[in-house]
């Protein structure tokens, strides 16, 4: 598993104390659903209530047995005595524990919404106080027209709300348990166990199932946190080439006495949002391993198995540990306002030639032509680094449709301001901006840094 990067609470899900607690949690559900149905004597479901298992002992048994239910249950049945004969009494393995893993995945869910929530709240946060940050909107890295920083950190909160819409479907699809014997036809436990059961897990029955639940409701949960790990990624991406040099409109939060390489002492690398990339890339190889798992021979086989001991688990730390960095690095960010509006004028108003296209437009001028006497002066201002205004101004075709007044104010920033609080409105982002400490930050983000190996 990805050690590395697992947080306490995420890692403690996936340990095999966790494991093995929600198995005999699932044993124990299942006799009491039993003894309902009269089928356990009282006096014996109050032994199996304190019923224990030994992990090292399990590890003993797992030696011989060379299969880990087996010697799970060996475990439990030195800690009963006759009343052993109860404990998974009509069950197959599969209904023990793909009922325990939709346990684990439910927990994991949780703390996934938790950091999801978390990364929400400071997003809006950001949005809010550049809500008016004018910045250079680009479209295949070249500049197209200005927005401003508050929007783009908007677009990022509104995709964080679906990817919390899409967790909560997902932790509805896995929310389910499964006992209902061997293949799946309750000959062995009558679906009145399961119901019973399930119900004391929490968890809905699975309305029909093989001897598995079937994979595609954790292929939905997998492929869910890939797309949170590639909207985190795409963050990411962003504020690495925003903090490129020659742009440097924002920075990821460098802390003190960090170095950015062994040889250039002047270096501040984007290292930890590099780190996101990275680490979203093998989610989504985790995703595709999930898609291939719901395909199994006839009512199951087992090669799903060995690959979910790995993607299930790493998954859950992974998309936990990656969702925590990147709300700290947005906490931490640090914004370049001027140098935003530096590079704004870099063209020198070639921003505006929509404007002046759509004004030359509106004195009745074909699209074509307009478009053409728009693109020769923009084309010019390019080339020669002069001011695409003053070459308008001195356009004589131009100027006989658009006087000097009317071109400088077509060369207005705010203009593309105008609807900037509806948009805002539309998200529901209004409120106060709450500073974030720098203390804080570095706190974080120490706490955050990959453990050796």
């Amino acid at each position: 598993m990805i050690e590395r990067y697992s947080r306490p609470q995420m890692k403690k899900i996936w340990s095999d104390e966790s494991k093995f607690d929600k198995w005999l949690k699932v044993e124990i559900a299942v006799c009491e659903a039993w003894a309902e149905l009269g089928e356990i004597p009282e006096e014996a479901i109050a032994k199996i209530r304190k019923a224990s298992y030994n992990l090292d002992r399990v590890a003993e048994f797992l030696k011989v047995t060379h299969h880990d239910m087996t010697a799970f249950l060996n475990s439990v049945s030195e800690s009963l005595g006759e009343e052993s004969r109860f404990i998974h009494l009509g069950l197959t393995s599969s209904d023990v524990m793909d009922t325990a893993l939709s346990l684990q995945l439910v927990e994991a869910v949780a703390i996934l919404a938790q950091d999801i929530a978390k990364l929400i709240s400071v997003l809006e946060n950001k949005a809010l106080e550049h809500k008016y940050t004018i910045m250079m909107g680009r479209t295949h890295g070249v500049h197209a027209e200005p927005t401003t920083f508050g929007l783009k950190m908007a677009l990022w909160t509104e995709e964080m709300r679906r990817n919390d819409q899409r967790l909560d479907e997902a932790r509805k699809a896995i929310s389910v348990g499964k006992i209902s014997g061997t293949v799946g036809t309750y000959a062995t436990v009558p679906p009145e166990v399961e119901e019973r059961a399930c119900a004391r897990l929490g968890l809905s029955p699975a309305p029909i199932s093989s001897q598995i639940i079937q994979r595609d409701r954790h292929a939905q949960f997998i492929t869910t946190l890939a797309i949170v790990a590639s909207s985190l990624e795409k963050f990411a991406t962003e504020i690495r080439s925003l903090q490129r040099t020659e742009i440097l409109e924002l920075e990821e939060p460098f802390q003190t006495g960090q170095t950015g390489s062994s040889a250039m002492p002047h270096k501040r690398n984007p290292e930890l949002c590099e780190r996101i990339c990275g680490l979203a890339r093998l989610v989504r190889g985790y995703a595709l391993t999930s898609m291939e798992n719901v395909a199994l021979w006839h009512e199951r086989d087992i090669s799903h198995s060995s690959t979910e001991r790995i993607i299930l688990p790493d998954s859950c730390l992974v998309v936990d540990y990656i969702l925590s960095l990147f709300t700290s690095i947005m906490k931490g960010l640090k914004v370049y306002p001027e140098n935003m509006r530096r590079n704004i004028d870099l063209t020198q108003g070639l921003v505006f030639s929509q404007r002046v296209l759509l004004a030359l437009i509106e004195k009745s001028i074909s699209r074509e032509k307009a478009y053409k006497m728009v693109q020769d002066n923009a084309m010019k201002a390019w080339q020669e680094r002069k001011s695409f205004l003053n070459l308008l101004e001195k356009d004589t075709e131009i100027s006989r449709y658009l006087s000097k007044s009317e071109l400088e104010s077509i060369f207005d920033y705010n203009y593309y301001l105008k609807h900037v609080d509806r948009i805002f409105a539309r998200l529901g982002l209004s409120g106060k901006v709450y500073p974030t400490l720098g203390e804080e930050i570095q706190s974080e983000l120490e706490s955050l840094a990959p453990q050796a190996l």
